[in-house]
């Protein structure tokens, strides 16, 4: 199969196109490379460098011609949407509409865009369900929720299937410490560098850290799926109908997280109290049902095993950003 994949010089983008290429598929990456990296790039795979807001970016997806296409490319950063919001929505919101016509024009048979927990904001209770009221907090989450009524708007009368992943919060080898910033990476980052990892706040905020091998499993699934995502399952829209989270739908704290990592790496790191960050929830888990239901998905990755790899690849590093 083609598959054509939108950042993929970036932490999931790789490692999608990885289990890809080893598979046997054709793959294609679109990458402007401004958070993914050149390292990250593999051979095997076709590349074009490129920014997704690029006029010429149907005819440069055209050329590839994919099956499916898998839209990863983002701003994924909430510090940096609150620096400069009117990018965000640019790259978030315009630039997912900008791919599904890309796809439409280029008759791929489904697409997949990664979207987001932030989404939701502030849950009045957890595991959210799809159909949880969406509330989200800060710049970055409100792009990613409109980038799904977006790309609904773009392919909901079309012959091309789309589907919207709501991933909760995603961990694992190849995550940029410095760049998109996960509480796992920069953790692992400061302890890898002999550095205080900092924590926000009370260190009690949960949140829901899904391994990227598990990430990526949802992915091929949904490449692989016969189903049609996009009306999968009745919902008040088709936006809402396409909407898929994507998670272990486990609450895990900061301070637990911290714990966990200090074991697993041997360590004795100390961590440093900061005050809380602007723009953060204090709690946020994702029911994956829906997904489990439509494609027969879990997430299998133990958090203790999933840190282990991460901290396992973070050292080799030794504490480098990748």
């Amino acid at each position: 199969m083609r598959v054509l994949v939108t950042g993929g010089a970036g932490f999931i983008g790789s490692n999608l196109c990885a289990v890809l290429l080893d598979a046997g598929h054709e793959v294609g990456v679109i990458d402007d490379l401004s958070t993914g990296k050149a390292a990250n790039l593999d051979e095997r795979a076709w590349f074009r460098h490129l920014d997704i807001l690029d006029l010429s970016l149907e005819s440069v997806v055209a050329e590839f011609g994919p099956e499916v296409i898998v839209h990863l490319a983002a701003q994924p950063s909430v510090a940096a949407s609150l620096k400069d919001p009117s990018r965000d929505w640019a790259v978030n919101a315009e630039g997912t509409a900008a791919v599904g016509r890309a796809a439409l024009a280029a008759g791929a048979r489904r697409m997949i865009s990664a979207s987001s927990a932030a989404v939701y904001g502030e849950p009045v209770s957890v595991p959210l369900r799809e159909s949880s009221p969406k509330s989200p907090v800060n710049p970055y989450g409100r792009s990613k929720l409109a980038a799904e009524g977006m790309l609904a708007d773009t392919l909901s009368e079309s012959d091309t299937d789309f589907a919207s992943f709501r991933f909760s919060n995603v961990y694992g080898p190849r995550q940029d410490a410095l760049g998109e910033g996960g509480v796992v990476a920069l953790f692992c980052h400061a302890v890898a560098s002999g550095a205080a990892p900092e924590i926000f706040g009370t260190g009690e905020q949960t949140r829901d850290f899904v391994f990227v091998g598990d990430i990526v499993s949802a992915i091929v699934a949904a490449i692989d799926s016969d189903t049609r995502l996009a009306s999968a399952l009745p919902a008040d829209s088709v936006a809402a109908a396409a909407a898929y989270n994507v998670s272990t739908g486990i609450e895990t704290t900061v301070n637990d997280l911290a714990a966990a990592l200090i074991d697993v790496s041997g360590t004795r790191s100390e961590f440093v109290r900061q005050p809380a960050r602007d723009g953060d929830v204090d709690r946020s888990a994702l029911d994956p049902s829906k997904i489990a239901d439509v494609l027969e998905w879990r997430a299998d990755t133990p958090l203790r095993d999933g840190l282990a790899e991460t901290w396992e690849w973070f050292s080799a590093s030794n504490g480098s950003d990748g």
